[in-house]
């Protein structure tokens, strides 16, 4: 199974994405352990703005079309979101904006989990809200989700992994969702 992993932020010290890294380890090393994981950097994806007068001028980017290929070879999506005052953040909105141009179904009826972490109480769950709700429409299939609350006082930076037990268990039943 090909699974497709990232964080839907920008940032180069993503929480998010050493939360998909860590769930991407846990995928593979007890769930489906023969799976082929790609933990992809959005920022790798990087465009200008989205805007109908950029794309009537110039067309769609081939970055938003080797996004879209990414997407097409996985067999199962998983992504962590962060979350910028209660919404997706700028990087991870602009390249799905682009993407979606191609073809309304960003995720082309793949199977997803879906998580999101921030460093307050709120676990990022605005975003986490957002994206279970409107994914569907874009072509998810999403299977499970979960949003971990106050990042710093569960995960243990240093070693790369979740330290709360409870929190490893429901991570482990959310990720078991794509088998």
């Amino acid at each position: 199974m090909k699974i497709l992993a990232f964080a839907a932020s920008g940032s180069s010290k993503s929480i998010n994405k050493q939360l998909i890294s860590h769930a991407a380890d846990i995928l593979k090393a007890d769930i489906i352990k023969d799976a082929e994981i790609e933990i992809l950097d959005i920022n790798d994806y990087e465009m200008p703005i989205y805007s109908s007068d950029r794309e009537e001028a110039g067309g769609i980017p081939d970055l938003a079309q080797q996004f879209a290929t990414k997407i097409g070879t996985a067999d199962a999506l998983l992504i962590s979101y962060a979350e910028h005052n209660g919404n997706y953040t700028a990087a991870y909105k602009n390249l799905f904006d682009w993407t979606s141009r191609l073809e309304g179904k960003v995720f082309q009826d793949k199977p997803m989990v879906i998580m999101a972490t921030s460093p307050g109480p709120g676990g990022a769950s605005n975003v986490l809200a957002m994206a279970k709700t409107s994914a569907p429409f874009f072509g998810a299939e999403v299977k499970a989700d979960l949003s971990i609350a106050s990042f710093y006082d569960v995960f243990d930076v240093e070693n790369g992994q979740l330290k709360d037990a409870d929190i490893q268990a429901q991570m482990r039943t959310v990720l078991a969702a794509l088998k």
